[in-house]
């Protein structure tokens, strides 16, 4: 909020003697008018010599700020602490989420996803966790098992990647996950979106945000998620995140529309529980992106996953004991 200026109390002595004679030639209207000045009396002395000021002045704008500033005031005090507040906490979630990232296990688990992946199909992975990326291994698709030539050609699969462990961790690191998206959303946080007071949903706290019209995009995704308003589901007792979704109420356009438009109702969002201290894991994913790039190629990105069956690994598998471990029955 601008800072008001505020007039002086203490006028020229000009002034003064002006007001002076003002008020002794308006003395007479005042008598007749005495329940209207009685009324007038009440106004604390300060006030009334300011608005004097400002009407000697000409100004009748400089009244009406005097007036408005305690009301002006108190609506500060009442907001900025609370949206420090709420900011200070989003901050306290993201600097543990940050912390516990460095230390992060890893875990071996199955995989349900429908995707642009999986052709429009349920696939069953199993999925282990290592430096480089996550390897999987197809079980099922749409609930029946592989046929004997399905399963050979996955098997390959694996095979090449114990030969060639290099290419797979290129592949891994050029392929961004959604879980991306939800880590990107967070470093923007506490710059690139205002927040709401949080309110309680179930054990964890509800967080409204949506954009801070005060912050310039540095980068085209970032433009598309800075335009997204969600919710942040926050543990109160860990200070870790619980869920984030985000999601479009407008068409996005990048170039006046000729590089890319994302339409409204985009979104995406991620799920998190805590499997022990300070483990939490991603248990579903959602995602659904819809728009058109250049040359008006429509594009489209949905994905719903669910993650169960948590085990832990070791942080050190190579590439080669990650596909050992997934080949298990």
């Amino acid at each position: 909020m601008s800072k008001i200026a505020h007039p002086s109390v203490q006028p020229p002595a000009r002034i003064l003697s002006r007001v002076v004679r003002t008020r002794s030639r308006g003395m007479a209207t005042m008598n007749q008018n005495r329940a209207s000045s009685k009324h007038a009396e009440t106004v604390l002395p300060r006030l009334r010599l300011a608005a004097i000021v400002c009407m000697a002045a000409s100004s009748s704008l400089c009244l009406v700020s005097i007036l408005a500033w305690p009301l002006q005031r108190a609506h500060a005090a009442a907001d900025v602490p609370r949206d420090s507040a709420t900011k200070q906490m989003v901050a306290t979630m993201m600097a543990n989420e940050n912390a516990a990232a460095l230390h992060r296990d890893h875990y071996v688990y199955l995989s349900k996803e429908r995707s642009d992946r999986t052709g429009g199909h349920v696939w069953t992975e199993k999925v282990v966790e290592t430096n480089v990326g996550r390897v999987r291994m197809l079980l099922t698709e749409d609930g029946q098992p592989l046929s004997p030539d399905r399963l050979a050609q996955e098997r390959g699969r694996l095979a090449a990647i114990v030969a060639d462990p290099d290419a797979f961790a290129r592949k891994s690191q050029a392929t961004k996950d959604d879980e991306a998206h939800a880590r990107q959303m967070l470093s923007l946080a506490t710059k690139a979106f205002l927040f709401d007071q949080p309110r309680p949903e179930g054990n964890f706290l509800h967080i409204d945000f949506h954009p801070n019209p005060d912050y310039e995009t540095q980068s085209i995704e970032e433009h598309v998620l800075h335009a997204m308003s969600g919710t942040l589901l926050i543990d109160p007792q860990s200070m870790r995140l619980h869920r984030i979704e985000g999601r479009l109420p407008a068409d996005v356009s990048i170039g006046f529309g000729l590089l890319a438009t994302i339409h409204a109702g985009s979104s995406f969002s991620t799920t998190r529980d805590r499997l022990g201290q300070p483990d939490w894991k991603t248990t579903q994913l959602d995602t659904a992106i819809n728009g058109r790039v250049i040359f008006f190629k429509s594009i489209a990105k949905n994905e719903h996953a669910e993650h169960s069956d948590f085990v832990r690994v070791s942080n050190d598998l190579t590439v080669a004991q990650a596909v050992a471990v997934v080949e298990q029955p």
